[in-house]
């Protein structure tokens, strides 16, 4: 691979954002665009090989000193033909996503699902360093993840495995996902979540915290109830609890499953601290039944913010580049 640059892309529902990348993981150049979905696949696509000519001009770099491109999408892949199968975020259907750069931009293309790569990403320069066996699970909108086994993502047959979200956790009294099932952890560890139970305190009376900030705003944050949680009120501790006591449920299982190095937080939600990350670890290991499991597996905060699915997808490129030449 030598000297080439990698370009890392991480395509949005709101925004396109790439970067121009060492073979090191230095970040030499840095670009971001509305995505304009409403336009449609096609136009977006051409947008983004648009912005890749801009970043390599701004940079002064020239596009044969490129090893590739990497994407990451959010939405199933099939990362051998680069397609997206579907990106509901995008409004994309079966998208042919990595001929179509090619095409566009005459340098190899590499595309993967957003979450794997921001995994990729902090596993290369954020909090997973060092570990070639982790897990990244993102508490935002919805809980994503990604698996990496002997450092490389585990897809599964149908490009469904790391889907974290979906992992039931509450199949009788659990409300309703998106997914069509009942008891989903996205349900309550998710800041959408989150905010769900936190109205649901305010309005039964639970919290008179949540009711003011309800009353006085007309919405409420996770941000909202994770800090009355802090100080105490009672209906939003409740909710908070409820969403540890899953999240170390959920990361139990993971860790009797894959006996991962590190299980690595990230999202909105995972940046309150200590408070949340020492209830999450009291749950998880009252779950392992393997101390040695436990004691072997760090779970802590994501590092990258932003730029773990830009530097995950750059990775792409450089994972490849190491395959050819061995």
């Amino acid at each position: 691979m030598g000297n080439r640059f990698m370009v890392g892309i991480d395509i949005g529902g709101t925004s396109i954002k790439m970067g121009l990348l060492t073979p090191s993981g230095s970040m030499v150049g840095k670009l971001e665009q509305p995505t304009l979905v409403e336009l449609g696949a096609d136009s977006v696509i051409q947008r983004t090989a648009e912005m890749v000519e801009l970043l390599l001009q701004r940079s002064d770099v020239a596009k044969h000193q490129l090893a590739g491109i990497g994407i990451g999408v959010p939405g199933p892949i099939d990362a051998d033909s680069g397609v997206v199968h579907q990106a509901v975020n995008l409004h994309w259907q079966r998208t042919e996503l990595r001929a179509k750069m090619e095409a566009l931009t005459g340098v190899r293309v590499f595309v993967e699902n957003d979450a794997n790569a921001a995994a990729l990403g902090e596993m290369w320069q954020g909090a997973g360093t060092g570990a070639t066996n982790l897990v990244m699970i993102t508490l935002g909108t919805g809980v994503g993840g990604g698996i990496i086994v002997n450092g490389a993502i585990t897809h599964g047959i149908n490009g469904v495995a790391g889907e974290i979200g979906h992992i039931t956790v509450d199949p009788t009294h659990g409300p309703l996902c998106n997914c069509g099932k009942r008891g989903c952890l996205e349900n309550y560890a998710s800041a959408t979540g989150i905010i769900r139970a936190g109205r649901e305190a305010a309005e039964n009376g639970q919290s008179y915290v949540l009711a003011d900030i309800l009353s006085e705003h007309n919405k409420l944050t996770a941000k909202d109830v994770i800090d009355a949680a802090k100080a105490g009120d009672p209906g939003a501790t409740s909710v908070i609890d409820q969403a540890t006591y899953y999240l170390g449920l959920a990361f139990s299982h993971l860790i009797v499953l894959l006996n991962p190095a590190k299980i690595v937080v990230g999202g909105g939600v995972s940046a309150s601290g200590p408070f949340l990350f020492d209830k999450i670890r009291e749950v998880c290991q009252r779950f392992v039944p393997f101390p040695q499991a436990f004691a072997s597996c760090d779970i802590l905060p994501a590092t990258l913010g932003n730029d773990a699915g830009i530097i995950g997808a750059a990775w792409l490129v450089r994972a490849h580049a190491w395959q050819s030449v061995t």
